[in-house]
């Protein structure tokens, strides 16, 4: 099922559930106990939010050999992880924002999982009970700061530096699936999830096994290679066959705010 978040004119945001293009309320938690109520709301009339509202989002880095090697980098032995602020979440056709302190942003499609239910020392074997639903993302990156700085909260942490969408797609197999990260209709990135490093029951037991996973906790998975640089006027997709496509433009940041 796709779970989503999404606002009807000026009300205020709600979950919804997608059944053939319309959208139905839904009443209570999706994390928890919920109703679902007739879809009533034709899709494309709906301003789609981020499909969570909170939580942490812990994120893999160099989980795509073929990605370390492109920056000369070795593949790590035990997973590499970093934190971006939810602060830096936008949704569906939100604007990617490029701050005037860095002059080389790049994409980095990735499929993110949501979490379903509070967990420590998830076994690896067990992993796949803590997963709600998956969704994309597009790890956003300020390089040139994150090279100046040895460590990646600046260069990763940028309000809008971390779209997510459209939906949670709760019937998903992510063993296979085919990550497409195009920028104005041409293809930067292009792989599958069958290349990561680290699987998915791995990388949950090993941040399980650091802090506590929430419910509505978001583990962003890694990127492939062929990351590239973003400028102003750019459109932005990243599609991952079985969720659906996660579009963003990008702007310059206006200083005079």
């Amino acid at each position: 099922m796709k779970f989503v978040r999404f606002q009807f004119k000026d009300e205020e945001p709600r979950f919804g559930w997608i059944h053939d293009n319309r959208v139905g309320v839904i009443e209570g938690n999706p994390f928890g106990d919920y109703r679902r109520l007739e879809a009533e709301f034709p899709l494309e009339s709906l301003k789609i939010k981020a499909p969570v509202e909170q939580g942490k989002i812990i994120c893999m880095g160099k989980n795509y050999a073929e990605h370390a090697r492109e920056f000369d980098s070795d593949v790590p032995d035990v997973p590499l992880i970093f934190m971006k602020p939810f602060s830096s979440v936008i949704g569906f056709q939100e604007k990617i924002v490029l701050p005037p302190q860095s002059q080389h942003v790049d994409h980095e499609g990735e499929l993110a999982v949501i979490i379903g239910k509070k967990g420590r020392w998830i076994p690896t074997e067990r992993a796949f009970e803590w997963v709600f639903g998956y969704t994309i993302a597009n790890d956003v990156t300020a390089r040139d700061l994150q090279r100046r700085d040895g460590q990646w909260t600046r260069a990763k942490g940028f309000d809008t530096f971390c779209p997510l969408g459209p939906w949670i797609e709760t019937d998903f197999d992510p063993v296979d699936a085919l990550i497409t990260v195009r920028v104005n209709g041409e293809i930067r990135q292009m792989a599958t999830t069958r290349d990561m490093v680290f699987s998915i029951p791995q990388i949950i037991a090993f941040i399980s096994s650091i802090m506590t996973l929430e419910a509505g906790d978001i583990i962003l998975t890694g990127t492939p290679a062929g990351v590239g640089e973003l400028t102003a006027g750019d459109g932005v997709t990243v599609e991952i066959e079985g969720i659906g496509i996660l579009e963003n433009p990008v702007m310059m940041e206006n200083k005079t705010k």
